[in-house]
């Protein structure tokens, strides 16, 4: 397996694993309209943008050859009392279980322990995705707060309800080491 920072050409893999992922793990959160439509196109242009400019960001993606398999994605310093913020962080579903994730996470660690400000370092994760919590936690993070899920592309239509997500964080990222 190898591990590379992604570049604005990598935009069209990862936006189809992010909207794979999405479909696969945001149902019931995400309204069915919105993930069964055309998803990848609108990750197209977030990753797109993202990529392009990727200043105080880091996307690290695992390929095994030639294919990716995974990817994370940490805005440095996002947020001056939690550090920064892992906004995404995809394994292909064959391959979840195997280890991807964790190597993916202290990726984002060692780019924060590395680039950033402090050493902290928090994501989002749903609150219907425990299988996502249980390996966040088992990875030394804790849940410290809950809140409403952001709709995606700021429309309230694309979400299901009013799901909400846990904040976890790592008050310094050494944890991971």
């Amino acid at each position: 397996m190898d591990f590379r920072v992604a570049t604005v050409d990598d935009a069209e893999q990862v936006a189809a694993l992010h909207a794979d992922s999405w479909r696969r793990h945001y149902r019931g959160a995400y309204a069915d309209t919105f993930l069964d439509g055309d998803i990848e196109s609108e990750r197209r242009k977030v990753w797109t943008e993202r990529l392009a400019v990727p200043a105080r960001t880091e996307t690290m993606l695992a390929e095994e050859s030639g294919q990716l398999i995974g990817f994370v994605h940490v805005m440095l310093d996002k947020d001056p009392q939690w550090g920064s913020l892992v906004d995404n962080l995809h394994v292909r579903t064959a391959r979840r279980r195997s280890g991807i994730g964790g190597r993916l996470l202290r990726h984002a660690a060692s780019a924060v322990e590395q680039r950033a400000a402090t050493r902290a370092m928090y994501l989002w994760v749903l609150e219907q995705n425990v299988a996502a919590q249980g390996f966040y936690r088992a990875n030394g993070g804790d849940a410290v707060e809950t809140a409403p899920v952001p709709p995606p592309g700021g429309d309230p239509s694309r979400l299901n309800g009013s799901p909400a997500c846990l904040r976890i964080a790592w008050a310094d990222v050494a944890v991971l080491s």
